[in-house]
C-alpha cells in the first residue's frame, strides 16, 4: 500500500457497495465520459453490462467492489473481477472530478492489487483507451505495463484500446 497523498482528506472511506451504488456507478461514469470525452450512450451500455454481470455472477471470495465516500458523498469506485483462476481484472476505476488530485485513484488501485494478491491471483489485467491519459499514468505508477493496443471505433469515436497488466 502507498502512503496517503499529503493533500488527501481524512474523511475518505472505502466501503462495499450498498443498494443503489452500482446504479450510481453507471450514471456517473456515463455522464463523466460524455462530458469529458464526448462518448455516446454505447459507453453507458457497456458500463451497464459490466455492472449487471458483476451483480449476477458476483463471487465474494474472488471479486470485490469499493465505493469511495468523502464527506458523506460518493466520489469514486473500482472493481476487481475474475478473468480466470490466475488472472484478475481491474474494472471501471472512477474518481469524481471534485476528488481528483488527492491520491484516491492510486489508493483504489492499491486496494485492488492487495485484494487480488490476498485471494491468490497471479496477475492483474485491465482494459482502457489511450485517450485516458491520467488513468494510464496511475496504472504505470502502480507497475502496470502496456501489453496490447488495438484501434477500434466505439462510443462514437475512433479510439485505441489498450490492455495493461502486471504480475502480482
Amino acid at each position: 500500500m502507498t502512503t496517503p497523498a499529503p493533500h488527501a482528506r481524512a474523511d475518505l472511506v472505502l466501503r462495499e457497495p450498498w443498494v443503489g451504488d452500482l446504479s450510481w456507478v453507471v450514471h456517473c461514469q456515463s455522464l463523466l465520459y460524455a462530458r469529458e470525452y464526448g462518448w455516446n450512450n454505447e459507453f453507458e451500455a457497456l458500463v451497464s453490462e459490466i455492472i449487471a454481470r458483476f451483480i449476477r455472477e458476483f463471487d465474494p471470495a474472488r471479486e470485490r467492489c469499493w465505493i469511495a465516500e468523502q464527506g458523506g458523498a460518493v466520489v469514486g469506485s473500482v472493481f476487481v473481477v475474475r478473468q480466470d483462476d490466475a488472472t484478475a481484472k481491474l474494472r471501471m476505476l472512477y474518481v469524481e472530478a471534485s476528488a481528483r488530485g488527492q491520491g484516491l485513484g492510486g489508493r483504489l488501485i492499491d486496494e485492488c492489487l492487495g485484494f487480488a494478491r490476498q485471494v491468490g491471483y497471479r496477475q492483474m489485467l485491465l482494459w482502457t483507451n489511450s485517450v485516458l491519459v491520467d488513468a494510464r499514468r496511475l496504472y504505470e505508477r502502480a507497475g502496470f505495463t502496456l501489453r496490447e493496443e488495438e484501434p477500434h471505433h466505439s462510443f462514437g469515436h475512433a479510439l485505441v484500446g489498450q490492455v495493461w497488466g502486471r504480475a502480482l
